[in-house]
């Protein structure tokens, strides 16, 4: 268990830095960002600690083999030559993916995907006349190549299904965020439980409920099963214990989390998440119009929303009009908070009547968003002419 092993933590670009600050937590050494995930090293329990406590990784990858290759006959003699009977039994279903990158020399990644499912199948069958089957849908083992030009790395999934399925969300609206985007805005604007919250288009409630689990201490992944319990590597025992540890941490205080949306149906989706996550004691719905908002506490908090992108003309045109009236609302009944908008609509810089003190860069998936900030100073803002930018 003291050895030392080698994981990539992918996440929602744009989330590098958290999920660095969320590792050094973890206790990871070797930390390196890259463009959409982290690698790090560290024991075999530091990859059951990051599945059960990460809130921003979208999976954890143990990294098995990493070598040069030419041609994809190289590719399948790495995946051939690796002992894959000492990482997992032969009854394990499987599933091979591929993410190239620049990579020229390969005829498609799904011929590369098949070759080094023959690769693992061949060196099975040759220790144990037996080969493990194939399972696109719910595999039990899920095998992940990267390659470059140059080098091609196969990892093993520790997670399975992926780390944002925190299995809350029994309702959904259109378009969701997914959990771990949340759960890292929060973390990149500095939230603390201490700060009061208010999301005003909560859809499905997803900003407030990883709210939620952050203030209450909830691990994540302590109520789900992860891929990790069927390697050949897997202690229930050293796992259960920590799952039990993390489950006494939490803890049942109240928290100031508001949230309310204009749409009836979306009010009741939030309603059963939340039920079903039980933190109907601490988070607290009401049907409304953002432009009719107010502060529903005394003391200045965070207002954090996901407002519609507005994709189709007719949509933008609607989202133009509702700008203005947003930042009229911040402005006269807001004054002292924070205000956060995740958007792939960059005109609500031009009709807001609000100045952006900040601009990040996130992925909604593979949609390029922006996070704007505007710090509501007290005594409001001047508003710009309309059709003006910052």
């Amino acid at each position: 268990m003291k050895q030392v092993f080698h994981f990539f933590a992918p996440c929602p670009r744009g989330l590098e830095g958290p999920l660095v600050a969320e590792l050094e937590v973890l206790g990871a050494d070797q930390i390196k960002a890259t463009d959409g995930g982290v690698g790090f090293a560290g024991s075999w329990i530091l990859m059951y600690e990051a599945n059960l406590q990460s809130r921003i990784a979208s999976r954890i990858l143990w990294r098995v083999a990493e070598k040069s290759w030419k041609t994809e006959d190289d590719l399948y003699a790495i995946a051939r030559d690796l002992d894959w009977a000492e990482l997992f039994s032969v009854d394990c279903t499987i599933k091979v993916g591929v993410t190239a990158y620049r990579v020229p020399q390969i005829r498609s990644p799904e011929f590369v995907a098949l070759r080094i499912k023959d690769g693992i199948c061949d060196r099975f069958r040759l220790k144990g006349g037996k080969r493990p089957s194939v399972d696109t849908a719910e595999p039990d083992m899920r095998i992940q190549l990267y390659l470059t030009d140059r080098n091609a790395t196969l990892y093993l999934d520790t997670s399975g299904d992926a780390l944002f399925k925190r299995g809350y969300r029994i309702e959904t609206g259109e378009a969701p965020m997914r959990e771990n985007l949340a759960a890292g805005i929060l973390a990149l604007i500095g939230w603390t439980p201490a700060e009061a919250l208010y999301d005003p288009m909560c859809g499905s409630a997803t900003f407030l409920i990883e709210a939620a689990m952050i203030a209450r201490k909830i691990a994540p992944g302590a109520r789900r099963e992860f891929a990790f319990q069927k390697m050949r590597l897997h202690s229930e025992d050293m796992w259960q214990e920590l799952v039990a540890a993390a489950k006494a941490a939490e803890t049942k205080e109240i928290f100031p989390i508001y949230g309310s949306d204009v749409s009836a149906a979306a009010i009741a989706h939030a309603q059963a998440n939340l039920d079903y996550a039980r933190f109907d004691d601490t988070i607290h719905l009401k049907q409304l119009n953002a432009m009719d908002a107010k502060p529903p506490f005394d003391t200045p908090g965070v207002w954090l929303s996901n407002p519609p992108y507005g994709v189709r003309l007719d949509e933008k045109e609607k989202l133009a009009a509702l700008y203005p009236q947003w930042g009229d609302a911040l402005k006269k009944r807001f004054s002292g908070w924070r205000a956060y908008f995740l958007t792939a609509d960059m005109d609500i810089t031009k009709h807001m009547g609000l100045k952006a003190s900040k601009r990040t860069p996130l992925y909604n998936g593979g949609l390029e968003c922006r996070l704007f900030e505007y710090i509501m100073i007290s005594g409001g803002m001047r508003r710009k002419p309309a059709g003006s930018d910052e």
